[in-house]
């Protein structure tokens, strides 16, 4: 059991470490990838979830995801029991690699002025805040993610294929479905940069914007249901 925690605590550590890593290189200013674009962003979280799941697969399953883990609670992949163990594991991990993302641009951080910047790098945010449409885009985007990493059991592939195929995943939902919320699809990956950056002393910061921060939970366990529940139909 510790052996699969330290895993979900060290994948979603280098998770959020280069998937946030990849936001603050293109947000933040004076950095040498400054302004890359959205395409870049998608590339670079799809790689991280890709290197992540690569490093922590051969300790654990590598859910790094709260949605993905009761996922597999509700089919019975996963004991109840280890449900907050994981939880917390990858909570933890994502603190630690933000705090990473933190040291690694920090100077740029003190050279931001925008709260909305610095909040970006963080965690994410609607593009037109609509309570309704943003809940329905993270449900969509974790549903995809979801139904995609159970239908991929059902393929004899080679070793490290599947996780490839996720990465690319993350991508193509970045891509596609990405562009109205950031697309979370992780509650651990939203909320953990989130409370780290209210303790975070980051000049002009501003704050958290927790009015919207429920969308990012909510959002991807009910997408992680709903894709438990079609792929009972298979």
């Amino acid at each position: 059991m510790m052996k699969e925690l330290f895993g979900e605590f060290l994948g979603t550590a280098l998770l959020i470490l280069l998937g946030n890593g990849v936001v603050a290189g293109v947000v933040l200013p004076k950095t040498k990838s400054r302004n890359a674009g959205w395409i870049v962003i998608t590339l670079g979280w799809g790689i991280a979830v890709a290197v992540a799941a690569f490093v922590s697969g051969n300790l654990g399953p590598a859910h790094l995801n709260p949605a993905v883990s009761l996922g597999f609670a509700l089919r019975g992949d996963l004991d109840w029991s280890s449900l907050l163990p994981y939880v917390i594991a990858q909570f933890v991990g994502a603190w630690v690699g933000q705090f990473l993302v933190w040291l690694q641009f920090k100077p740029h951080y003190l050279a931001e002025e925008n709260p909305a910047n610095i909040l970006g790098t963080f965690s994410t945010g609607p593009a037109i805040k609509d309570t309704i449409a943003n809940l329905i885009s993270e449900i969509v985007g974790t549903f995809v993610l979801m139904l995609t990493i159970l239908s991929i059991g059902l393929y004899n592939m080679q070793a490290g294929l599947g996780t490839f195929v996720v990465g690319t995943l993350i991508v193509g939902i970045g891509l596609s479905l990405g562009g109205t919320t950031g697309y979370a699809l992780n509650p651990a990956r939203d909320l953990g940069p989130r409370i780290l950056h209210s303790l975070l002393p980051i000049p002009n910061k501003g704050d958290g914007d927790w009015g919207y921060a429920w969308i990012p939970v909510i959002g991807p366990i009910l997408g992680a249901i709903l894709a438990v529940l079609v792929f009972g139909l298979f």
